[in-house]
């Protein structure tokens, strides 16, 4: 099937009981066992079922597996928020003594865990001067346990060389995981490039509504754990936490869900709301529609700043003379995301004498709705972030962000228009 159609169908049959074309809420706790011997058969993972809703649901089964069919993954596992699956890819990975190489442009609540809490955790994560390959294997070593990136880089709208990244990662034998939230399956599919691990926000655009928070962790069952088990023996050696499982033993290709699933989520209980599911399945049936209308809403908005002398600069990868224009058309098909970053005339003060003058547009930080969005990353986002730090994440003092909605065109056109006359007058008064 195609992703229009994975989108709407993908993960679900008809409900054999009720004949329910709508995936129903299986809003329960716990499941009744048939017998204490079907209870301990459950837990050993010798027969499907299921226990317990911190280690799995129906409705959410229903949510991994569209999630994984879109990306083109073998399995999945859904999660309370999109920084929990984050958080829970790099853990899978590591241990005490390990570290991870990121690229510098990352969302800022990334940012922070990768510089300060994971190090408190005892892994320690490399940022690279660049999202540049060389930049990237220049720190690796025999400690490293993956690399990291986001597809595109939110704010920076940086894209990243998917294929050359998973090609530097499997030469030194750690996995590739990328953050997909920005661009969705809709417009790249990472593991068709050879990512070994995607995440998502679900929250963003797949949910598309800013009404339910939601993440994804989707496995592309084609790295080989078994192959570099020095690296990974939390993978081929016998877990004493899970009654000695050896998770390539018991879930063969999909042993690296199996393991996130039955050790991070089901010990530490980051868990997605069955009626969040729900509601999350609802925005993806429609994500492939919402995404043609975004981008190119997206590329209507980045021609109008373009053109404004009010505006001092535009990072949109749709236009020729952006950096990664060459990259969209590789791994985006030429449709540059609806992500657009931009400062006015003025620097900081103009900026936000423009940003307070919006209307329709809402001042907020989540991106991906169907509602146009702005943000002031260096005073919201990024504000965790040193002044190098944020210029290293692709975030200036003046940066804007916008997340071009699905409204028509010239009424998102018409605000920022007369935001931009609004803080053209203060400007002249202040002269004056």
């Amino acid at each position: 099937m195609k992703s229009e159609t994975i989108a709407i169908h993908g993960g679900y049959e008809v409900d054999p009981t009720t004949k329910a074309v709508a995936v129903p809420i299986y809003q329960t706790v716990a499941y009744a066992f048939d017998s204490a011997d079907h209870g301990a058969a459950l837990f050993n993972l010798e027969v499907e079922g299921y226990r317990y809703t911190r280690i799995g649901n129906p409705t959410t089964a229903v949510l991994e597996r569209r999630v994984a069919a879109l990306e083109g993954g073998l399995d999945a596992l859904c999660v309370a928020s999109g920084q929990a699956a984050v958080h829970y890819a790099t853990l899978n990975v590591t241990e005490l003594g390990s570290n991870i190489v990121s690229v510098p442009q990352l969302y800022g609540t990334t940012h922070t865990l990768f510089a300060h809490l994971l190090p408190n955790q005892g892994v320690i994560v490399r940022f690279a001067a660049s999202d540049g390959p060389d930049e990237i294997e220049k720190l690796i070593d025999d400690q490293t346990r993956a690399i990291f990136c986001e597809s595109v880089g939110n704010p920076a709208g940086n894209i990243c060389d998917i294929e050359a990244l998973a090609r530097v990662a499997h030469k030194h034998g750690v996995p590739l995981i990328v953050d997909n939230t920005v661009a969705t399956p809709i417009l790249l599919r990472p593991i068709d490039y050879g990512a070994d691990v995607v995440v998502h926000s679900l929250t963003k655009f797949m949910g598309g509504h800013g009404t339910t928070l939601g993440g994804a962790i989707v496995d592309s069952g084609r790295f080989p754990w078994k192959e570099h088990a020095r690296r990974f023996p939390m993978f081929s050696q016998p877990d004493p936490s899970y009654h000695d499982m050896i998770y390539t033993d018991h879930y063969k290709e999909a042993a690296y869900i199996g393991r996130c699933r039955s050790v991070y989520q089901r010990t530490t209980g980051s868990v997605l709301s069955p009626l969040n599911a729900f509601l999350l399945l609802q925005g993806i049936e429609t994500v492939a529609l919402r995404i043609d209308r975004h981008v190119e809403n997206g590329r209507r908005v980045a021609e109008f700043l373009r053109k404004d002398p009010r505006v001092e600069w535009v990072n949109y990868a749709g236009l020729p003379e952006n950096p990664f224009h060459g990259l969209a058309r590789k791994y985006l098909g030429g449709r540059a995301c609806s992500l657009i970053t931009f400062g006015v005339k003025g620097g900081l003060e103009g900026g936000k004498k423009f940003y307070d003058a919006l209307t329709l547009i809402k001042r907020l930080v989540n991106l991906g709705d169907a509602k146009s969005l702005a943000c002031h990353p260096a005073s919201t986002t990024h504000r965790q972030m040193s002044p190098d730090e944020q210029r290293n994440a692709g975030v200036k003092p003046e940066t804007i962000r916008l997340s071009v909605g699905i409204e028509h065109i010239d009424d998102i056109i018409g605000d920022l228009d007369q935001a931009l006359k609004a803080m053209e007058s203060v400007q002249q008064g202040a002269v004056r």
